[in-house]
């Protein structure tokens, strides 16, 4: 009985370990996703109000929005995803991180030119709807005993449909076939989000070392960051008004 009592009690103490390892590694995720939103925010901002100043595109607006260059701006932020998901392995934890921010100031870069299409108000408030529905999902996807990985497979084709139907949509300019474009948008990121929470956690593994735990997080966090940035345009494309 003995014997069995302090089995129980081990057993007992190894969970509450993992447990407490586990939320520490979520919380290091959310805190780079959140520091990398904030600064993305302020990178956009910053660019928006040095780009145009009383009403008119100044030397640097021309540069972002009506040169050559805007291709490099919109795209950069494509080339630094890749390259960081394909080398992060091989890269130092101060590394990653780096190139982590390094992207989240490419993506507030790109995302600077939101600030002239729409009104800081409806940009306000589409970003707490899309940070409170965020949370919701992926509290989901955290606590859910459901296995997601069909709901994510799923979702995973779905951003490739809405990829190609975007291409499409750039020669059509199809006001309907955009609206059903954003919807559609939203339904798959906001699947993305409880599914990447899911997998995410089950990244976990309490023996890593911690420079491998600190790049999951780092991957972690770039994933939830994309998965936030995307719900959020699409929501602004259904719901922000246009200056």
């Amino acid at each position: 009985m003995d014997y069995d009592r302090q089995t129980m009690s081990r057993s007992e103490a190894d969970v509450a370990h993992y447990d407490v390892g586990l939320r520490q590694y979520m919380l290091g995720v959310y805190n780079h996703m959140v520091s990398a939103l904030v600064f993305t925010g302020l990178v956009a901002f910053g660019t928006s109000s040095l780009a145009v100043q009383d009403g008119q595109l100044t030397q640097l607006g021309y540069a972002l929005y009506g040169s050559p260059l805007k291709w490099v701006v919109m795209l950069a932020p494509i080339g630094m995803v890749f390259l960081l998901s394909a080398r992060v392995a091989k890269m130092s934890l101060s590394s990653a991180q780096i190139s982590f921010y390094a992207f989240a100031a490419l993506m507030g870069l790109s995302l600077s030119s939101v600030f002239l299409v729409f009104t800081g108000e409806s940009i306000a408030r589409v970003f707490f709807i899309t940070a409170a529905a965020f949370a919701g999902l992926s509290l989901y996807g955290y606590t859910t005993k459901k296995d997601l990985s069909g709901v994510g497979t799923f979702a995973i084709m779905g951003v490739f449909g809405v990829l190609i139907a975007s291409i499409v949509n750039i020669f059509l300019a199809s006001t309907m076939l955009q609206f059903m474009i954003s919807v559609a948008g939203v339904l798959v990121f906001s699947a993305l989000t409880a599914y990447d929470t899911q997998r995410i956690k089950e990244m976990y593994n309490e023996i890593d070392a911690s420079d491998v735990a600190g790049k999951k997080a780092i991957m972690g966090a770039l994933a939830l960051y994309l998965d936030f940035i995307n719900l959020f345009m699409f929501l602004l494309q259904l719901f922000g008004n246009r200056e």
